[in-house]
């Protein structure tokens, strides 16, 4: 079996070094040594987008009682709460539901439909929305390795994406930074997990339903299927820092 080459005081792990070990890891045992030698506790996040049963089929087969943070927006397409009641009782997931303490139809009174204010209105509501609800299931589970299913070929914004990394002062670790389309699929299929059900109308990355846009909406322009392309990413991975 390869070594996880951890020190076992976190505080003095190199960083580059170690993304350089877990090159030849796969990516459950690269679970298994961030759960070995990092700090706990442990938490996987996930928005139960195209391809989120991946990573949680995968890290719940090593440690089947993680918490699973899901931030609720209140603006989720049907589709995507259907899919969480799925994969939950499939996989019986421990899921703690995050979410703003001001309701959508309350912020939607104090400040309009953000969504539709250009990108500072855009960066208000994610931050509202998700990155401080985000921030604070961290706070309250006491999290200080966080798990996250980024992959370096999702987009241009991801691409320097590493293995593990330091955010809000926790350990974040992308098991699967450096899988394909090809390689999740395989998985996916070896173990009969769905995708998401909004796959088949052609949404290849899904998030709300006011930013989020399907191929046959935007065509050959991929940038448009999320936040108008006023954006890549909502801010709650800092990818790369």
């Amino acid at each position: 079996m390869a070594t996880c080459t951890l020190h076992a005081d976190a505080q003095v792990l190199d960083l580059d070094v170690l993304n350089r070990s877990w090159l030849s890891l796969s990516p459950t045992r690269r679970i298994e040594c961030a759960l070995e030698h990092l700090p706990e506790t442990a938490v996987l996040s996930s928005s139960f987008g195209m391809q989120a049963a991946l990573m949680l089929h995968l890290v719940t087969q090593v440690r089947p009682e993680m918490p699973i943070v899901f931030i609720d927006t209140g603006y989720h397409f049907a589709e995507t709460y259907r899919f969480v009641d799925q994969l939950s009782e499939r996989l019986k997931l421990n899921l703690n539901v995050f979410r703003s303490p001001t309701s959508p139809a309350w912020q939607e009174a104090r400040h309009g439909k953000r969504w539709e204010q250009g990108l500072s209105g855009i960066q208000s509501y994610n931050h509202e929305n998700k990155v401080e609800p985000m921030q604070r299931a961290l706070r309250e589970l006491g999290a200080s390795t966080w798990f996250s299913g980024l992959r370096r070929g999702q987009s241009s914004s991801r691409a320097g994406v590493h293995f593990i990394e330091r955010q809000w002062q926790c350990y974040k670790i992308h098991p699967v930074a450096d899988w394909g389309d090809r390689d999740v699929h395989q998985y996916l299929s070896r173990h009969d997990l769905p995708y998401h059900p909004l796959r088949e109308k052609g949404y290849l990355s899904i998030g709300d339903w006011h930013t989020t846009r399907s191929v046959h909406e935007v065509g050959d322009d991929t940038d448009q299927l999320r936040f108008f392309g006023l954006a890549r990413e909502c801010g709650l991975h800092q990818v790369g820092s």
